[in-house]
């Protein structure tokens, strides 16, 4: 079952525990758990939200041969109209708790009601157009942000019957940021891409390499330089509502950094909360809320005013519109480009999705099995052919595009040399 849902070396991974694998893994994981038993019918809700393109398309269709094979029903909750294009026979539209639109899926495509139209216009589309991502001119000829040949392992040891492993999170990665550019880093679960971002907050600590943020080396010894870090990188997580304690009002929490870093002093705490929850739409009377009392997206919102709260010159955004609707992710994703824009905030965005790193980045950097695989301004003509591959799996919600899909690729045929240069700004590996 490990091997179905795309885990490799599943043998190696038996003794594995929950925290020792990627957000992506575990739901492979929960994926399998359903499907061992061979159900009758299978609900399944999101389940391929937290996927990358290539194993969410394995998923789709793993859950599409079951289905005839084994003539289970399935239930397919999702906010992903692609998907509903590729795996659907009959859909419903469901709406403020009610089914606003019902049919088979080839006509509710081709003649969607303005609820469905509304849902099919935030959905962005990955197609020639959208290929160049928006201009960028250096600031400065030093970069903001240098990460030279960082290295990380993760190990398990043998215990009782299970085998030990060993996972090379990052192989040698070296990247450049500047001043006030966005690096969209996308990648299968798996891939490094979450391990590379915690590791330049140091929530991670690196095995050999050098990560150098605005002159201060993150491995240095000295407390005032670790000091000087915290207050210029923040992250936002995956998820908010893990990432909010749910003791502290949301107000609390974004003053939290504040009064750590002494950006101002208490009795001016309040309106600088005021001004943050401003500057991601939400109000000032929310402040004395809590997150449960908020929706998925608002507490997305919440997290990113905190993580602006320290005035930081760098952001590491971790997935943070992946577990949203289309239309919330569509929000969230217009709200990071106007605070980039208005703020002039350097961000690297990690995504497993090609059309937010499009949209968003400046620049894009392709990862697999912890090394970059490409680095480029432009996706249009993809040297790399695990490039090629992401895009080919890409979904699409338009009837015409429902591509076959694909379980396997041949691991072999993608190149794992280092970086050279094949055009200006367009870096592949070898």
């Amino acid at each position: 079952m490990l091997n179905y849902v795309g885990i490799r070396e599943p043998e190696t991974r038996l003794g594995a525990y929950p925290h020792q694998l990627s957000g992506g893994q575990r739901q492979r994981i929960m994926i399998a758990m359903a499907l061992a038993n061979r159900p009758d019918v299978l609900i399944a809700d999101e389940p391929t939200t937290a996927l990358d393109v290539t194993i969410q398309a394995q998923i789709l269709e793993l859950l599409a041969e079951l289905k005839v094979s084994e003539g289970m029903g399935l239930l397919f909750i999702t906010h992903d109209l692609a998907i509903v294009r590729r795996i659907a026979d009959r859909v419903c539209v469901m709406k403020d708790g009610e089914i606003v639109e019902t049919g088979s899926t080839a006509a509710i495509f081709a003649n969607p009601q303005p609820y469905t139209k509304s849902l099919l216009a935030a959905v962005p589309r990955l197609d020639v157009k959208t290929f160049k991502n928006e201009s960028f001119t250096k600031t400065s000829t030093i970069p903001l942000v240098t990460i030279n040949r960082v290295s990380k392992t993760f190990t398990n040891n043998k215990y009782l019957f299970f085998d030990g492993w060993k996972t090379n999170a990052l192989n040698e990665v070296s990247l450049e940021i500047n001043y006030g550019e966005t690096v969209a880093l996308v990648g299968e679960s798996g891939s490094g891409k979450s391990t590379l971002g915690r590791a330049i907050v140091k929530l991670v600590n690196i095995d050999s390499g050098n990560i150098v943020i605005d002159s201060s080396n993150i491995n240095s010894p000295n407390s005032n330089d670790l000091r000087k870090l915290r207050s210029n990188v923040q992250i936002i997580f995956q998820d908010p509502y893990s990432s909010l304690d749910p003791r502290f009002s949301v107000g609390r929490s974004i003053a939290e950094p504040i009064l750590i870093q002494k950006k101002c002093s208490r009795s001016e705490v309040k309106d600088r909360v005021s001004i943050l929850l401003k500057s991601v739409g939400l109000n000032n009377e929310m402040a004395s809320r809590y997150p449960h009392e908020f929706s998925g997206g608002q507490r997305q919102r919440v997290a990113i005013a905190r993580a602006l709260a320290s005035e930081p010159k760098f952001i590491v955004a971790d997935e943070p519109t992946s577990a949203l609707d289309v239309t919330i992710q569509a929000q969230i994703l217009e709200l990071l480009i106007n605070l980039k824009k208005e703020l002039h905030k350097t961000i690297v965005f990690i995504t497993h999705d090609l059309d937010e790193a499009i949209r968003i980045g400046h620049r894009i950097a392709i990862m697999k099995d912890g090394i970059i695989e490409q680095l480029d301004t432009v996706l249009g003509n993809p040297h790399n052919a695990y490039t090629k591959s992401l895009l080919d799996a890409a979904p699409y919600p338009d009837p015409e595009k429902r591509k076959k899909l694909k379980r396997k690729s041949d691991l072999k045929s993608f190149n794992t040399g280092p970086l050279i240069e094949i055009s200006h700004n367009h870096w592949a590996a070898s």
